[in-house]
């Protein structure tokens, strides 16, 4: 075993347990590592022999034997978005996207498979977690392929399609009255009386590190090297800082050289207490109430908060924060530039970076990686009406012609 937990505020030392805060200064936990162990063990060409997966990059991850599941999660496109780079007018522009991982069409398929991996070698028989829908969807996905019991809690306005996508698998579904605050005090609770294996909460140390992979495939996709900018939604706060982690890891380890990236935070103006706190010069941000169709990202309360604002701060980055119309427009800019259908989450991180570069935070002759993290077809109701609708014609190719002689424009001047 390579790894051990640690405070990321005052820094004491854990064994490697099902712990998620700290018994002196209630600071959050984190992974720690023997890196001189790991450069002694890998390397490019190590890793690239490799399946295409997340665990690729197994060195970097804290499981003590062979991992259980998401043998096909990650490792997910990294597109050179050429169109939207020209609507944005940007020279290098990427989408690292997601939408597409497997099982579930979210970037927390890769959070899941770790910390469902080690809650089996934990000896738990119940995996669990708190969720806006996306993590809800993996959980009981994983769950299901490991053979564990279930139970996922979540706000009881979700999307219909991400309930339906968590249904599927057959979990406990508790669906909370209240928004996902609220759903996480109450499973903080549980995790505590139950000893359930809570993915975001009891595993979090764990689950945490799988938002590594994002960053590792980021900098392999591109040859081994970082971009110059990455725009990240923020939620939890579980993403961002660990792409930074696993951009710090690689370099630590001596397979990428170079300077670290200027990572940026995205948020929805209904739900922006990390980019309000940057706005504001806060060392915390200060709890919101959410009120936004960006429902995976709507946590007022995100328990990594503080590792964000320093992340973004420590690398020159910056924060923006859209209306729910942006959000709108960044869903369509995506899809009719580069065929990537978003989740709102996605339309917050294209929009933010149209006005991140506007105002000049991000240099349009510098490489950028927006991240996309869900997919589309999970919330296809916010939408509402305002993509293009069916034009209803019958079955005869009279009907079909009459329509098309008067799409086409008369002739100029007679």
């Amino acid at each position: 075993m390579n790894f051990s937990l640690r405070c990321h505020l005052c820094g004491t030392g854990f064994p490697p347990t099902a712990a998620w805060v700290c018994d002196q200064c209630l600071g959050p936990l984190e992974v720690t590592y023997d890196y001189p162990a790991i450069a002694r063990l890998v390397s490019r060409e190590l890793i690239e022999s490799r399946p295409k997966n997340l665990w690729r990059y197994r060195e970097f991850l804290p499981i003590d034997g062979e991992p259980r599941t998401g043998l096909h999660s990650g490792f997910t496109p990294l597109v050179r978005a050429t169109r939207l780079a020209e609507r944005l007018g940007v020279r290098e522009l990427y989408i690292k996207d997601d939408s597409v991982n497997h099982p579930t069409c979210s970037y927390k398929d890769r959070v899941v498979s770790v910390a469902a991996t080690r809650a089996v070698e934990l000896g738990f028989s119940v995996l669990a977690c708190a969720s806006t829908g996306n993590l809800a969807n993996s959980v009981a996905a994983h769950a299901a392929r490991l053979g564990l019991s279930c139970s996922v809690f979540i706000p009881d306005d979700l999307e219909p399609g991400k309930v339906a996508g968590a249904a599927v698998y057959r979990p406990r579904i508790l669906a909370i009255r209240g928004n996902y605050d609220d759903v996480n005090r109450l499973c903080t609770q549980v995790a505590d009386r139950y000893n359930w294996g809570f993915a975001n909460i009891n595993l979090r140390a764990y689950y945490a590190e799988g938002a590594k992979t994002y960053g590792f495939e980021i900098a392999e996709q591109l040859g081994w090297r970082f971009p110059r900018h990455v725009v990240s939604p923020v939620a939890g706060g579980t993403l961002l800082p660990r792409i930074l982690k696993g951009f710090n890891e690689l370099r630590e380890v001596g397979l990428v050289n170079g300077e670290l990236p200027s990572i940026h935070a995205a948020q929805s103006a209904g739900c922006a207490p990390v980019v309000r706190a940057l706005d504001e010069g806060l060392e915390f941000p200060e709890l919101v109430k959410p009120d936004t169709i960006a429902k995976s990202i709507a946590i007022g309360n995100p328990a990594d908060g503080f590792q964000v604002l320093r992340s973004v701060r420590s690398t020159g980055g910056s924060g923006a924060m859209v209306s729910e119309d942006e959000i709108i427009e960044g869903i369509q800019l995506l899809a009719e530039t580069e065929g990537i259908f978003t989740e709102p989450a996605g339309g917050v991180t294209v929009s933010a970076t149209r006005k991140l570069i506007e105002r000049g935070a991000i240099n349009p002759e510098e490489s950028i990686v927006i991240c996309v993290t869900g997919n589309g077809y999970k919330t296809v109701e916010v939408l509402n009406g305002r993509g293009v609708e069916p034009i209803r014609l019958g079955r005869s190719l009279a009907e079909f012609e009459a329509l098309q002689t008067a799409a086409t424009p008369a002739p100029v001047g007679g």
